[in-house]
């Protein structure tokens, strides 16, 4: 009888040990109503679901046990929401409308949200100058002098987003934030490539940031396709890009995609 009850005291102080996230979303889309979501993370290179739940009213809930802080990604069915959502203690909360997206109640989500929201800002700008040409074109303003002004703010745009960018990952070396911010700023290309920004941020990086499975993986590779697109490894059969392949002109910056939101 002793040792029954002992067991059972201990399986309860594991219990209570045992950290739990829970997260209550609302939304006001009309297409998300009676769908079923779900949250997904990559895992051995593999996306999986980790936890479902459906739409009612509007209003959702996930909840569950957390052995370790997760980065997954809010899906409608097969479909990406485009959110990023850290699974750790706490409560968690989710908004969605038709013009925003905001995960909150969390430090690393509260973190993570005022990043993007930034981010989304400097785009918001940059998509601007195709406006402001378009007025400048309208009031009569020489074409030399708009390339020449606009480029100006262009150059300016894109490097306080390259700032903005590095400045996150190097902060957040240490935590899930930095190796998933990395990955939403390097899966935009065809293959893994070394850029001056990637090559900034790495030469700055923790042990711990080179030794996240997709940093590793990525850096490794990139790092293999450039020795043999330089010529200084004979096997170029085995590259996963031809030696004579340029590397797509991706912006050195974080290609944050806007808020998907399928129709049914």
């Amino acid at each position: 009888m002793s040792k029954i009850l002992y067991a059972f005291v201990v399986i309860v102080v594991f219990a209570s040990c045992a950290e739990s996230y829970s997260i209550q979303g609302s939304s006001s889309v009309s297409s998300l109503d009676g769908s079923k979501l779900y949250l997904k993370t990559v895992k051995d290179q593999e996306l999986k679901n980790m936890d479902s739940c459906d739409v009612v009213h509007g209003k959702f809930h996930f909840s569950g046990i957390l052995d370790t802080v997760k980065l997954a990604n809010l899906y409608m069915d097969d479909e990406p929401l485009m959110m990023p959502v850290v699974i750790e203690k706490g409560e968690i909360e989710i908004r969605i409308d038709n013009t925003s997206r905001v995960v909150s109640g969390t430090p690393l989500n509260d973190k993570l949200y005022e990043f993007i929201h930034r981010h989304d800002q400097l785009g918001s700008e940059m998509n601007e100058l195709s406006h402001k040409q378009s007025q400048m074109l309208l009031d009569g303003v020489d074409e030399e002098v708009i390339n020449r002004q606009l480029s100006v703010e262009a150059a300016r745009l894109s490097q306080q987003e390259d700032s903005l960018v590095t400045n996150f990952i190097v902060e957040n070396f240490d935590n899930i934030l930095g190796p998933g911010v990395f990955m939403m700023m390097t899966s935009s290309y065809a293959y893994p490539v070394l850029t001056p920004q990637i090559e900034d941020i790495m030469s700055k990086a923790t042990k711990k940031f080179k030794d996240d499975p997709y940093v590793k993986q990525y850096y490794q590779t990139a790092n293999e396709i450039q020795a043999r697109q330089n010529g200084l490894v004979e096997d170029a059969a085995t590259s996963q890009a031809p030696a004579s392949q340029t590397p797509p002109q991706t912006p050195d910056s974080l290609q944050m995609p806007s808020l998907n939101l399928p129709q049914k």
